[in-house]
């Protein structure tokens, strides 16, 4: 698989979970695709470990601002692409070589678990792709969620329609962002998770069975 030559900030969240981060930046710092920055929100509760803050660019808050803080952040973003990952999520090391071959062909938002909806009055009727089930090549989906990775100019959209968001500040970043990407003509994506390479996983199935449960 070829590599573009482009450039990715990373996004990350401290909130209940730090005793994760170490494993997870370190995924991060492992990628095919080097991250030319790491963007770190502290949701009000956690701090970053103290011997991991070289490097990262930390913001703190007094108090959680809910889901929707860390794509606020994510606007500093000076790279190419932004990818903003849940504090349970740990990609395989080639998750954002795999993500940036798959805008290639598939322009839109991407992540590692997609869920398709089986029916519009029900939020539990659906199926999984991606690390729950998966996919061999890029399928859409209706969202996708553990780690969103878009081209930057996608933050517009969602900012766009921030009126339109769920009213919990607790959750609907997942649905908002694809629908709002969905206004621009553009579609929601899972890069393949091929079973016999889990180097290209957008998050890899023994941690994500077990940290986010």
């Amino acid at each position: 698989m070829l590599v573009p030559k482009k450039t990715v900030s990373v996004v990350l969240n401290v909130f209940r979970r730090s005793e994760h981060f170490e494993r997870q930046l370190a995924a991060i710092r492992s990628q095919s695709v080097s991250p030319t920055e790491i963007l770190v929100w502290e949701n009000g509760e956690q701090e970053v470990p103290k011997h991991l803050i070289d490097g990262l660019v930390i913001a703190k808050c007094s108090d959680n601002l809910g889901v929707w803080a860390r794509f606020a952040y994510a606007l500093n973003a000076t790279s190419d692409y932004v990818c903003v990952f849940d504090d349970d999520t740990i990609p395989g090391p080639r998750w954002f070589e795999n993500c940036i071959n798959t805008l290639e062909t598939h322009d839109g938002l991407l992540g590692t678990r997609g869920v398709v909806f089986d029916t519009t009055s029900s939020y539990t009727l659906n199926h999984d792709v991606g690390v729950h089930a998966p996919n061999e090549k890029t399928l859409p989906v209706d969202i996708v969620g553990h780690s969103w990775f878009f081209r930057r100019e996608l933050l517009e959209s969602f900012w766009a329609r921030y009126a339109d968001r769920h009213s919990n500040p607790l959750a609907g970043e997942d649905i908002h962002f694809s629908f709002a990407v969905q206004q621009t003509g553009k579609s929601t994506y899972v890069p393949p998770h091929p079973k016999d390479d889990l180097e290209v996983w957008g998050s890899l199935p023994q941690y994500a069975k077990t940290l986010g449960v």
